[in-house]
């Protein structure tokens, strides 16, 4: 990082501007000054992050990376069809929901101060089953049409894969629904801020759908 940092253009140019200043006017105060300034860029390079990656070949992990999108973008990975048109809708619910939540009454807020953190986790929950459901769709596809896919132990995995995408197309049709059904929670709990209850089964609902999601985000496991 050192060597990176003491070859970076931008500071090498800083070094021999100094140089040829000195050389040419013997100012004796331009050299010092010069090799300070070029020894704080290098100090200062060495911790760059950007430099970091680029000369150490480190990279985010993509998880990570993805993580930091919102739902929706990352939805727009997914091929056009009829999943991605699916989880697009339970998405345009989530931010109803999410709305809801942030259009109510100081009360109603603080009743619900853990249900948004559930919502994100869902929507994010969403899109990750879709995108597995995507990619073990794919897998399948490919391999059925290769020879010796109808026996064996490639046939019981792609039998599985099979399976685990059927009950992700199930899941991802089912919690559109749910987060329809989470946005009259919340107008009734704003109705009836009062009553913790409501909050607890709304929280509740979010956790059952989280674990469920959670459960198949692994669809190519197989």
């Amino acid at each position: 990082m050192v060597r990176a940092a003491a070859l970076r253009p931008l500071n090498l140019i800083v070094l021999v501007i100094g140089v040829v200043f000195f050389a040419a006017t013997l100012a004796w105060w331009a050299l010092p000054l010069t090799l300070a300034t070029y020894a704080a860029l290098v100090a200062l390079g060495t911790g760059d992050p950007i430099l970091q990656r680029r000369t150490l070949g480190r990279k985010e992990p993509e998880a990570l990376q993805a993580r930091d999108l919102s739902p929706e973008r990352r939805a727009r990975w997914l091929p056009r069809g009829e999943t991605r048109e699916k989880v697009d809708a339970a998405l345009v619910e989530y931010r109803k929901v999410v709305a809801a939540i942030e259009a109510s009454d100081d009360v109603t807020r603080s009743v619900l101060d853990d249900t948004v953190p559930r919502l994100h986790a869902a929507a994010d929950r969403l899109v990750d089953v879709a995108l597995q459901r995507e990619k073990a769709a794919e897998t399948v596809k490919d391999l059925r049409g290769k020879p010796g896919s109808g026996s064996g132990a490639r046939s019981d995995n792609l039998q599985t894969l099979e399976e685990r995408i059927e009950e992700a197309d199930a899941e991802i049709a089912a919690t559109g629904g749910e987060l329809l059904d989470l946005r009259a929670k919340v107008v009734r709990v704003s109705i009836d801020a009062g009553n913790a209850q409501r909050a607890n089964e709304l929280n509740a609902s979010l956790d059952e759908l989280n674990a469920r999601l959670e459960a198949l985000e692994d669809i190519n496991s197989p």
